[in-house]
């Protein structure tokens, strides 16, 4: 009491001094001054917690707050820095239902619906004055999906040579699963055209199984017939019970004698020519038919023909073209590649199966006979899923490369699309789901092939 009376004599200009202290010392005997001073300090204090009170409210109103820009129809989350207003409590913000979003725990989270620009409304409270909200105005900007710029106009099933614009398939390939999806290109389908790339699995005779994918050249007219007569055809040539044996034998000589016969193996790349050649011929007779060029059918070719025998897996195996086919050991720990690619500058740029260059001294490179105990993948693409996830040549025999490839097939990417290979009930759904990724610059057919 006594430092309150020397402050209200102080305010009034009464100096401190010996005399005061003896009108202080009569002051405080006084019961009505007593009373009197306990009311100012009431008061005082009573000003003081509502000044603080409104203090804290209006620094948070006057708060400057830059919320993230949230993504149509990805995850979002913006977390408000309230360690900087330990007293202040937000109760409610309006206007984020209008965007998907909800608040919860200092947070708005949620996947937005559209973009849009959203005013929010940010009711708030001090914790010493529960019952009186004050509000905060503040904007949300949802930034559109990149995806959604993008038209999707099917394609013209009237158009001669019509085909879906996206395909899958499931099953067993020799004692393993596979699972292949393919998918128009944003490019195509903003524009309604077709689907150029297509792919073709069947099982063989004498548990012989093949799998072939192909790459339509864009520029080409009919690349969407000549990518499906290519995998048709190849498939079809090898659906033969006096080849497949005629392989048999050769291999057999090869992996079961344990005999370096080079002759042998020159005849199995012989059997596996003959088949390209086939393919070569038959492109070349419907081109003729329907009055067009080669170039019009212009496309890449790659294909795997496997079978199991009690030595292990023997993949033969041919690329024309920059579509990959990649081999991966039990552990995952190495990877193959069991084509030559057609890329960069030393590959001399794309080739296709329709090109009667190919079929020159080299020929035989592009051939290989690959033998494995066992293999945990083996996969087949188009450049479509090539050049977004791997970018480089070189990347392609990286085993790192591909773990991360394997991690987001497996729900590690932007839209945690997720493809299970080990309850694999729907596995060709997820597969195409997954293959609606976005990735800057890419927007090519997509084709993928996974045996494992």
């Amino acid at each position: 009491m006594e430092d309150t009376i020397r402050q209200i004599l102080k305010n009034h200009n009464i100096q401190d001094n010996k005399t005061m202290d003896k009108v202080i010392s009569k002051l405080l005997t006084q019961t009505e001054i007593q009373n009197n001073i306990k009311l100012i300090i009431e008061a005082q204090n009573t000003i003081m917690h509502e000044a603080i009170i409104y203090k804290e409210r209006e620094e948070f109103a006057d708060a400057f707050f830059p919320i993230t820009n949230a993504h149509s129809k990805k995850k979002y989350e913006f977390v408000f820095p309230m360690e900087q207003f330990p007293n202040i409590r937000i109760k409610n913000i309006s206007g984020l239902d209008l965007a998907g979003l909800n608040f919860e725990e200092n947070s708005i989270k949620g996947i937005p619906f559209e973009s849009d620009t959203y005013d929010l409304k940010i009711e708030f409270f001090h914790i010493n004055d529960e019952e009186n909200s004050e509000f905060k105005k503040t904007q949300l900007f949802v930034n559109a999906d990149p995806k959604d710029l993008w038209k999707n106009i099917p394609s013209d099933k009237e158009a001669p040579f019509h085909k879906v614009d996206e395909a899958m398939f499931k099953g067993s390939f020799s004692d393993k699963k596979i699972v292949v999806a393919s998918q128009r290109g944003r490019s195509h389908a903003h524009e309604a055209k077709f689907r150029d790339d297509d792919f073709a699995v069947h099982k063989l005779p004498d548990s012989w199984n093949i799998i072939s994918v192909s790459d339509g050249a864009g520029s080409a007219q009919l690349a969407r017939y000549g990518s499906e007569l290519a995998t048709q055809s190849i498939n079809e040539f090898f659906n033969n019970k006096e080849t497949l044996a005629e392989l048999d034998i050769e291999l057999n000589e090869i992996f079961n004698l344990e005999n370096e016969n080079s002759e042998a193996k020159q005849n199995v790349i012989k059997l596996l020519y003959q088949g390209v050649s086939d393919t070569f011929k038959t492109l070349k007779e419907k081109a003729d038919e329907y009055e067009v060029t080669l170039k019009d059918l212009h496309s890449t070719l790659i294909f795997a023909l496997v079978k199991k025998f009690d030595f292990g897996y023997v993949i033969l195996s041919f690329g024309v073209g920059d579509c990959p086919i990649n081999l991966i050991n039990e552990d995952f720990s190495e990877v193959k590649l069991l084509n030559t690619m057609d890329v960069g500058e030393f590959g001399g740029g794309t080739r296709f199966i329709t090109m009667n260059e190919i079929f020159d001294d080299t020929i035989s490179s592009r051939f290989k006979i690959t033998h494995a105990k066992d293999f945990s993948k083996l996969v087949l693409m188009t450049d479509g899923i090539y050049d977004p996830k791997f970018i480089t040549e070189n990347k392609l025999e990286d085993i790192e490369s591909w773990r991360t490839f394997f991690e987001d097939l497996n729900g590690k990417n932007d839209d945690e699309a997720k493809v299970d290979f080990q309850n694999d009930e729907t596995i060709d759904e997820q597969l195409l789901s997954w293959m609606d990724f976005w990735s800057k610059g890419n927007h090519d057919d997509r084709t993928l092939a996974v045996i494992y």
